[in-house]
């Protein structure tokens, strides 16, 4: 399945929504669209992996490399709506101790606004 990336406004945030399977062969391109956010000048983000099914190491990578260049940036990243197996991902691997990790889309943009 091909990777679909698209960002949208959400409240007082922006959404990334992206959809398919993020592997090392699709990670890089989550990577530089939520960098390319950043040079526009977005500073919270919304990552919403409600339609991610599955999600590697390096898709993990990616995840972490741009929760630190949003930071660097002065602003914050959150995840959204992972499905259980991608969930695991981010408990296992106790990336969900540094970014945090939202049940819903809505739950994140309160999150973000509650700063």
């Amino acid at each position: 399945m091909d990777l679909l990336v698209a960002a949208r406004p959400g409240r007082g945030c922006t959404v990334v929504e992206v959809r398919g399977d993020l592997d090392m062969a699709t990670s890089p391109q989550l990577r530089e669209g939520v960098e390319r956010l950043i040079g526009a000048g977005d500073r919270r983000v919304v990552v919403d992996l409600t339609s991610v099914g599955f999600m590697d190491s390096s898709a993990l990578g990616a995840l972490v490399t741009a929760f630190k260049a949003v930071r660097d940036a002065g602003g914050r990243l959150c995840v959204a709506g992972p499905q259980q197996p991608v969930r695991s991902v981010f408990a296992i691997t106790s990336v969900d101790r540094v970014v945090e990790v939202y049940d819903t889309v809505a739950a994140a943009e309160a999150g973000l606004a509650g700063e």
